[in-house]
Formats: structure tokens, sequence, C-alpha cells
């Protein structure tokens, strides 16, 4: 693909992520604010609606796991990303990249009435544990605290689980965020709910139970 080529869909994919990355911020009426991390509250599940991670698959991951229904899954090509220059390199680095893993997945919620996005990151293979990358994960994301780990079982697999808030200063609310990581033979993947506010992410929570029990590794 050309220069122009690339800049055109980079600039296509970096506006898509930087608009759903500012709906998940914005403010809305009677959003609830969260005081503190808290672990999952409920084990509610989302009805299916299919599942990503397998080739031809929306997403091939080195897991697979069920999607809640109406969900619509996409694709990141972050190796694409990183062939630009200048400014595009510098937004796709900020947006594809947090701590040791790089985004390869979005599941957009929208589809199904809600906004916000689960989305899949992956890591290089290595030594590096699960509660490791996921520790360096939470670090890398500006204004998050409270973290809490646990051990969990993520579908077949174990992992480690963990619940935080971020805050926006530019907006001067606080937010829940969940996340998941697993180690597999192709590297670390990390699956993250985040949310408009508080409320809009405890609604998705039955979404990311349904992938955290349905996960399994595509590999040996």
């Amino acid at each position: 693909m050309g220069n122009v080529g690339l800049g055109l869909t980079l600039a296509a994919l970096l506006t898509g992520l930087m608009t759903g990355c500012a709906a998940e911020k914005a403010d809305s009426d009677g959003a609830t604010g969260a005081t503190g991390a808290s672990a999952t509250t409920t084990a509610k599940v989302a009805k299916r609606g299919g599942s990503v991670g397998a080739s031809g698959s929306a997403c091939e991951l080195p897991v697979t796991f069920d999607i809640a229904e109406f969900w619509k899954a996409k694709g990141v090509d972050a190796e694409e990303a990183s062939a630009a220059t200048g400014d595009l390199a510098d937004l796709a680095d900020a947006f594809l990249r947090q701590g040791p893993v790089t985004m390869a997945c979005e599941v957009d919620a929208k589809p199904a009435g809600k906004i916000g996005f689960l989305r899949v990151w992956t890591g290089e293979p290595g030594d590096t544990d699960a509660r490791a990358v996921l520790e360096d994960f939470v670090a890398a994301e500006q204004g998050a605290s409270g973290a809490r780990y646990s051990t969990v079982k993520a579908g077949d697999i174990a992992g480690t689980e963990v619940a935080y808030v971020t805050t926006s200063e530019l907006l001067e609310e606080t937010k829940q965020e969940h996340a998941f990581a697993v180690a597999t033979s192709e590297g670390p993947v990390v699956l993250h709910l985040g949310g408009m506010d508080t409320a809009e992410h405890e609604a998705m929570l039955p979404a990311y139970e349904l992938a955290k029990s349905t996960l399994h590794t595509t590999t040996g």
C-alpha cells in the first residue's frame, strides 16, 4: 500500500479509536462515578451472539471466546499502523499500545445499545506471567488507581483479573474498569472492558463474563 493509502487507512482507524475513547470518557446525565475498585459483582452472563479468535473470524487471536448478542468485533492491524511515520506513528503508539501489549481486536457494544468496548490486547511470547503483564497494563493507563488483583479461571485457562478505577482530570469523574489476562504459547492476552461511565460499565459486565467463561486457547 502506498504512503497515501496507508495514511488514509491509519487515519480512519485512529479516528474510529479516538471516537470510541472519547465516547467512553464523555459525561452524561445521571452517570454514576465509581469511588473505588471492586471485584466483579455479578456472575450474570450475556446471551451468546457469536465468537472470535479462530481462523477466519473477525479477529484471529491466540484465544477464542464468545461475544454477546449484537456486539460487533473488528480486527485492529497494529502492524500497518506501525508502518506510518511522524504524527500518525505517535498516535498509533498512543492508542494501540499499552504497557507490554498491543491492541489486536475490539468488540463494540453500540449495536447492542450500550457505549463501550471489550478490547483484546496481545503481547510477545516470553516467560512473563499473566499477573505481571496485567500489572504493567494497568500501570500504563493514565489515571488508574485502586487496582485489586485476583486469580480467576478464564474458560479452560488459569488467569489473573483486575478491577480498578480511572480518573479523568479533564472530566473530573472516576469510572470502573475490569480486565483479565492469560498466558498462551503465543504470548499474553489481555481482555479489557471499559465503558462511558461506571453505570454503562456495569451494564456490560455480563458480556465480559461471557468472554471470560468461554475463553479457550487456539494453540497447543
